[in-house]
């Protein structure tokens, strides 16, 4: 097989596999804009007939699903603010500050990671419980403030740092406040990025423990708000598919804006670290 025939494979493959990957997200954006009962024909068809927003309209009259997206979009940008200053602090901590049981507190944070985190959510339920945190955004908050994983991507990217540079900072009578804010952080941008994105996209997808803990309609996320529109409208495939679609964009347009940093903090990360 010659060179060419090749790279044609594996173009061809890529293609392929971009295909489905991408075929039900525009098949969903397609059954979006179909009339009611449209998209339950046989055989389906691929795009609507006459394109419609009915749907959409339909759909944001519902105040669940506003509030819901409202309470989504507070939620994942806290989550998202929390889990920056926790996980960068824990993670430059474990990768450049000396103190006792470092290695052995880091080697048992690796260990935790092992563990699902669907077996933590029934201890933490009754915790939040016992602290009155339940139906509360702090309750949906708290748990993945300090996340493991983010703390160990920090942690790794953060040894690239040289330590002459700290010293030097601080032989120049730089304090660790303001060696940590003028220095660490500005080198540490790129891992910033695919962290927030990381958390962002977590706190925005999660269905289970928002589910768990809040109790209120009036509190729900965009997917718990969704799952309550799917089991009163079963049979509305065209407004589900709207649903979805509200629920995906959002998180879709930010990962194409950011994915340049995204990709460089994941690839720099891997390669220093």
């Amino acid at each position: 097989m010659t060179l060419r025939s090749r790279a044609v494979l594996v173009n061809a493959s890529l293609l392929a596999a971009a295909v489905v990957a991408l075929g039900p997200l525009v098949w969903m954006v397609s059954v979006s804009f179909m009339a009611p009962g449209e998209a339950s024909s046989s055989p389906p068809p691929l795009l609507p007939r006459a394109p419609t927003l009915e749907n959409y309209r339909q759909l944001l009259a519902q105040t669940r699903m506003g509030r819901g997206f409202l309470n989504s979009l507070l939620l994942a940008t806290a989550a998202t603010l929390l889990a920056l200053v926790f996980n960068v602090s824990a993670g430059y901590a474990f990768a450049k500050l000396r103190f006792a049981g470092r290695e052995r507190l880091f080697r048992l944070l690796l260990g935790a990671l092992l563990i699902p985190a669907q077996v933590a959510m029934i201890p933490l339920f009754l915790l939040l419980k016992s602290m009155g945190l339940v139906n509360t955004y702090l309750g949906v908050l708290l748990p993945p403030a300090a996340n493991i994983f983010g703390i160990f991507l920090v942690r790794q990217y953060a040894l690239s740092i040289p330590d002459e540079l700290l010293e030097a900072a601080r032989i120049d009578g730089a304090g660790e406040v303001r060696l940590f804010w003028s220095i660490v952080l500005p080198v540490l941008g790129p891992i910033l990025v695919t962290l927030a994105i990381f958390t962002f996209l977590g706190s925005w997808n999660d269905f289970l423990w928002p589910l768990i803990v809040l109790t209120d309609d009036s509190r729900h996320t965009l997917p718990v708000a969704l799952a309550a529109l799917t089991r009163e409208h079963v049979q509305d495939s065209e407004l589900m598919m709207a649903g979805g679609v509200i629920t995906v964009l959002p998180v879709l347009a930010l990962f194409v804006v950011l994915q340049r940093y995204y990709i460089q903090g994941l690839l720099a990360g891997s390669i220093k670290g």
